[in-house]
């Protein structure tokens, strides 16, 4: 077994958490951390430079988001090692980010106490989903998605537009768009349409940052 230090690339828009980060490394030489990145572009490029074991990655960052990242790398490299590292619990982001070949899930608000064992963990070539994330993955696996047109129905809902706005942005008739918000609501099991938004933002399922 190597002796060499894991090397570790940590990909995130936000520099005091990288700085944190690297500061709990400090006391552990066994994980090396051999780069940084701020966005998504630099992180496919630093890892092509660098080839890190691990790579931890945030979901959301400006220009190229974490999944959109994970799935570029994992094209060229089909052997990374990416684990997600975000500040929300979301299931469908949980599963976007899987799907795209992310192969561990870390909340920034658990990094205290779990992240040296994730490191170690992904390291020694095991995925690490902690028990709450897990739950979620195999909730949102095993029930009934949203179509894409009923998210982008969704989205429009969650701006504020009506089901004739909606119509007309989508080029769909009103009568289309009643039928795709009752079977979301069904799905998601939502009392009405301001319900239905507010269970999507919380899962992950549309995106409410900016």
């Amino acid at each position: 077994m190597s002796d060499a230090p894991i090397r570790l690339l940590v990909v995130d828009d936000h520099p005091l958490l990288r700085e944190g980060i690297a500061a709990v490394l400090e006391a552990h030489p066994d994980i090396e951390l051999v780069g940084e990145a701020a966005n998504g572009e630099q992180a496919v490029q630093r890892y092509a430079e660098l080839r890190p074991d691990v790579t931890l990655m945030d979901l959301q960052m400006p220009g190229l988001n974490g999944t959109e990242a994970i799935r570029a790398i994992r094209g060229q490299f089909a052997d990374a090692c990416i684990a997600v590292l975000t500040t929300y619990s979301g299931d469908a982001r949980a599963l976007q980010a899987v799907q795209a070949g992310a192969r561990g899930y870390l909340l920034k608000s658990m990094l205290r106490k779990e992240l040296l064992s994730a490191i170690h963990s992904l390291a020694a070539g095991k995925r690490y989903f902690p028990e709450p994330i897990a739950s979620e993955l195999l909730d949102a696996i095993a029930e009934d998605g949203l179509t894409p047109r009923e998210i982008q129905v969704l989205e429009r809902a969650a701006q504020g537009l009506g089901n004739g706005d909606i119509a007309t942005q989508l080029a769909i008739c009103e009568d289309t768009v009643k039928g795709h918000m009752r079977s979301i609501m069904t799905k998601l099991k939502a009392r009405n349409r301001t319900h239905a938004v507010s269970i999507a933002l919380q899962r992950g399922i549309i995106d409410g940052w900016q």
